[in-house]
């Protein structure tokens, strides 16, 4: 904080209080200062966090969490004081401001992400057993993808599976994507039927201990059209390459131009729409991002996703995501799912 010129910081994400405190609850702020950590929260969660907040001195209360704590006088002897201006809204930064007037409150941003950014071994293997639940739901998932059968169903089945092999919870909104829809980078599961002749995509993640897992699969049913299999091909040689360049040390961009450059080769670079990946943690975006315009070095003890895709309008679209861990001058597969082209009912 002394490098930022700030005698406190308040913290109110869920996700960055679970990482400085271990609370899992929904209501909570925690304050660093320079002396000392303060956790409060609300009376439902009076047992819960008695068990799982540490290293705070702890208040319960039925006030507002930032009135309690400025009747607690806990900012006493601050003279500035941060907040989570991305996370915070408006109305809770003036509520903030009204209850510690002679605090100068100044917003920052993602000051406990990037203390998260490279991973403990707890952490990693949190992550490795949510991307090894990816894993079996995608192995469980395949018997079900048939003609007849609807994008909103396969998710439903996606998530079911999720919680069936020990995940707390989907990552994300799954996607299901068919046919055209395959064009759709982010395409939420709709009524339409899986047909002959077409791709599907399916993105999916899982969470143990809070920390996401991350997976995309491209799958066939009946005979898929040749440029489709191209396309598929593409994105699967991109991958491989941009997995077989990940460096602790590299630029993100340069990572992000490695697939690029393969996609460009087959002609196909155009319909690369969107980045390579992003970090993975708490949260299923994190740091580092991986895309053209970043300007982050990545980290030994960062895990990332690599998603190179290739999105035809009028036709379909391929994705294929993996998780890794950045390693000393290598990177270690953490999903471990099949990434050749798997066709059911061909």
């Amino acid at each position: 904080m002394r490098e930022l010129s700030l005698d406190a910081l308040l913290v109110s994400s869920p996700e960055n209080v679970r990482y400085l405190t271990g609370f899992t609850g929904s209501n909570g702020l925690a304050i660093v200062t320079r002396a000392e950590a303060y956790f409060l929260t609300d009376s439902r969660y009076t047992l819960q966090s008695a068990q799982e907040v540490r290293a705070c001195r702890r208040f319960i209360t039925a006030r507002p969490l930032s009135e309690e704590a400025a009747a607690r006088k806990l900012l006493k002897g601050c003279a500035s004081a941060g907040f989570e201006a991305h996370e915070l809204p408006y109305a809770q930064a003036l509520a903030l401001r009204k209850a510690f007037p002679r605090v100068h409150m100044r917003a920052t941003t993602e000051i406990v992400e990037r203390l998260g950014l490279v991973k403990d071994r707890d952490e990693i293997a949190s992550i490795a057993r949510a991307a090894a639940i990816a894993d079996e739901v995608f192995r469980d998932i395949l018997p079900t993808i048939a003609p007849g059968v609807t994008e909103l169903d396969i998710a439903a089945e996606i998530s079911w599976l999720n919680r069936k092999h020990g995940g707390e919870r989907d990552a994300f909104d799954v996607i299901v994507a068919s046919g055209v829809r395959g064009s759709l980078p982010h395409a939420r599961p709709s009524k339409k039927k899986v047909k002959k002749g077409e791709l599907v995509t399916l993105d999916f993640g899982s969470v143990v201990d809070g920390y996401c897992s991350d997976l995309t699969r491209t799958v066939g049913v009946g005979r898929i059209p040749r440029a489709l299999r191209h396309a598929y091909e593409a994105v699967k040689e991109a991958q491989a390459e941009a997995i077989a360049a990940v460096r602790g040390g590299m630029k993100a961009s340069a990572l992000d131009a490695v697939a690029r450059a393969s996609l460009h080769r087959r002609r196909l670079g155009k319909y690369f729409i969107h980045s390579l990946g992003h970090g993975l943690g708490l949260r299923i975006h994190e740091h580092p991002r991986i895309s053209a315009l970043s300007n982050e070095v990545l980290t030994v003890g960062s895990v990332i996703t690599i998603e190179p895709g290739v999105y035809i309008p009028g036709l379909g679209g391929v994705r294929i995501e993996d998780d890794v861990e950045i390693c000393d001058g290598r990177c270690r597969l953490l999903t471990h799912a099949p990434r050749e082209l798997l066709v059911r009912g061909a």
